[in-house]
């Protein structure tokens, strides 16, 4: 008939049902289940079974993005629901003019979880059964393949042994998906203007020359491509290489709650954890982060359940030290079955993986490798001895085809490990790890003091164009609360007076908030007077919006922290900012740049 493709089609059908048996089982295997912030291998849950619809929209600004994840999340936190167009994650690549897609989203939001369940679907035949096979290729095991020269054809067959060359040199007469999961963790030099152009997949080329020729369309151009990536990561890759963004954003109010209710399965239990969360703003608001979810339900139902002395969580650190607190005491129970085990070891632990978590933050890296352990002192052969210490703190991917890959649970339980390592750095060795490198000199006769580490921190923080240290520095302030050591006090040797010091730190952070122009980083500011218990300025606020009669603001000629204060008590506020009137409260020009982020996160502005 002289139809050659055709043909041929015919002729490789059997050997594509049979790799794609295969794939399908080797997947499904793969990603049934869920290791839910656990390391250890076979300790976890069927993800069908606990799995919590994400929501995610598309549409994208273009705007190259620069903020900090934690200010996105609260804003995000903010934005009415009917801002944007939701899209679910399996309807993804039903527009056929659509051949990427890139999903931006903050850490721990749930895109990889997302990307597992997508997959997870398509081999149990429940979803987009139209796509012949599906690839992932997460970022994470690509960096272990830097120094290599490969095909296209090679790097697949390093992942997926079990298909066949035909298939992927054949790619036009199947619908293949390839799904680059990670892209904030990409190691490799993506250098899309410069990198050599490659068409061929059996052409040999390093990996990152692979992977922008795949992004760009020269290497299989008919294959269906995910991009998964934090936003900062996200503007790496050129608007023409991409068909449509989405963002997961996480859970709504109503999904924290149905999270709550399927992770706790005493209901009464889950309805204290639920108004507790509730009655925190700065706790809720984070758990638009699934992540975040888990952690407060680990803590939550621990001290609930049990009875557990001490006060519940009511800030981010004390949080996240009862979080540090359970693990240990897992451990010990676990191990050593008691809790008295050896403290100089635990501690040693400790500040070895603060260590790590305090570089890597300043590099920007959320994953690491045996070379970035061994740099802090780590030994790879006993890294088991530190996921043990933490079994839900630090893990080692199991499952991987190339190598070993470590990370903590989620960016901020990293940002809380390297905020501890520089307190104990201070208390246990008089160093200021925020400062220029201490001589030996001033290590010898040089008493720091933990004003100068905050002050320090502060700074730093500050600095950061992106507010990239705005929770490390949320963590440091409430470690240096007396209340906080003493829950520590089995990793500290001893305690400093933290009376005078609170006093003078919160004088310090007002001051910077009365010079501080940007409203943004102000707001940063007011979560760190939370963290140290403080209210006042908030207070002062709040006071003056509950008058039944007030005049506009604008008249009252607040002062710079005084209009700070507005803004953080309208952004915190439970009440929906759905529509804005400004001339409610003033209609000046300098009003309304006061008030930006108010405006930003409201619906409509009028």
């Amino acid at each position: 008939m002289n139809h050659t493709d055709l043909a041929n089609t015919l002729q490789n059908q059997p050997l594509v049902s049979e790799c794609q048996e295969k794939t399908r089982s080797n997947l499904r295997e793969k990603f049934i289940r869920i290791n839910e912030g656990v390391s250890q291998h076979g300790s976890s849950a069927l993800l069908n079974e606990i799995y919590t619809e994400l929501y995610i929209t598309e549409g994208w600004s273009g705007d190259v993005c620069n903020e900090h994840e934690v200010r996105q999340i609260e804003s995000a936190s903010r934005r009415p629901a009917t801002q944007e167009t939701p899209i679910k994650c399996n309807d993804l690549f039903k527009d056929k003019s659509i051949r990427s897609v890139l999903t931006k989203g903050v850490s721990g939001i749930g895109k990889t979880v997302s990307v597992q369940k997508f997959i997870l679907d398509w081999a149990e035949g429940k979803a987009n059964q139209d796509i012949t096979f599906m690839f992932p290729l997460p970022f994470r095991e690509l960096n272990l393949l830097k120094e290599k020269h490969l095909s296209m054809l090679n790097l697949f067959l390093h992942f997926f042994p079990e298909v066949s060359k035909q298939e992927l040199i054949d790619c036009n007469s199947c619908k293949i998906l390839l799904i680059l999961d990670g892209l904030d963790e990409c190691r490799l030099p993506l250098n899309f203007q410069k990198n050599e152009r490659v068409c061929d997949v059996t052409e040999a080329a390093p990996v990152d020359v692979l992977l922008t020729n795949l992004i760009k369309g020269n290497l299989l151009p008919s294959a269906l491509l995910w991009i998964t990536s934090r936003p900062g990561a996200a503007n790496q890759i050129p608007p023409e290489c991409v068909d449509q963004v989405t963002e997961v954003r996480g859970f709504s109010d109503p999904q924290k709650e149905e999270y709550f209710r399927k992770r706790i399965s005493d209901q009464s239990l889950a309805n204290k954890i639920i108004s507790h969360m509730k009655s925190s703003r700065n706790l809720y608001i984070m758990c638009h982060i699934p992540v975040f979810c888990w952690i407060s339900a680990t803590v939550l139902e621990r001290m609930l359940c049990e009875a557990e002395s001490g006060e519940i969580p009511k800030t981010l650190t004390q949080m996240y030290t009862h979080f540090l607190i359970f693990q240990i005491k897992h451990r010990d129970q676990k191990y050593h079955q008691k809790c008295d085990a050896d403290p100089q070891q635990t501690r040693e632990s400790i500040l070895a993986l603060g260590k790590l978590a305090f570089q890597q933050l300043e590099k920007g890296n959320l994953i690491f490798y045996e070379e970035d352990l061994k740099e802090c002192g780590i030994d790879v052969r006993e890294v088991s001895v530190y996921s043990g210490l933490c079994t839900q703190i630090f893990r080692e991917e199991f499952g991987l085809h190339l190598g070993k890959v470590f990370s903590f649970v989620h960016l901020s339980v990293q940002e809380f490990l390297a905020a501890l390592y520089v307190f104990l750095s201070l208390v246990l060795q008089n160093r200021n790890l925020l400062k220029n490198q201490n001589t030996c000199m001033e290590l010898f006769f040089r008493k720091h003091s933990m004003s100068d580490v905050l002050r320090s921190a502060v700074d730093k923080a500050l600095q950061s164009e992106n507010g990239h240290l705005d929770l490390f520095v949320r963590f440091i302030l409430g470690l240096s609360l007396e209340s906080n050591q003493t829950l520590l006090r089995g990793l500290i040797q001893q305690t400093r007076s933290s009376s005078h010091r609170k006093e003078k730190t919160v004088k310090y952070i007002k001051e910077k908030i009365r010079k501080n122009p940007s409203p943004e980083k102000s707001i940063n500011l007011f979560h760190c007077l939370h963290e140290l218990n403080d209210q006042s300025l908030v207070q002062e606020v709040q006071t003056y919006l509950e008058k039944e009669e007030f005049p506009p603001l604008g008249r009252l000629k607040l002062s710079t922290a005084h209009w700070s204060a507005l803004v953080f008590v309208l952004l915190t506020s439970e009440q929906e900012l759905d529509e804005f009137i400004l001339r409610r409260i003033d209609s000046s020009e300098e009003c309304l740049l006061k008030l930006l982020p108010v405006v930003k996160a409201s619906r409509k502005a009028e």
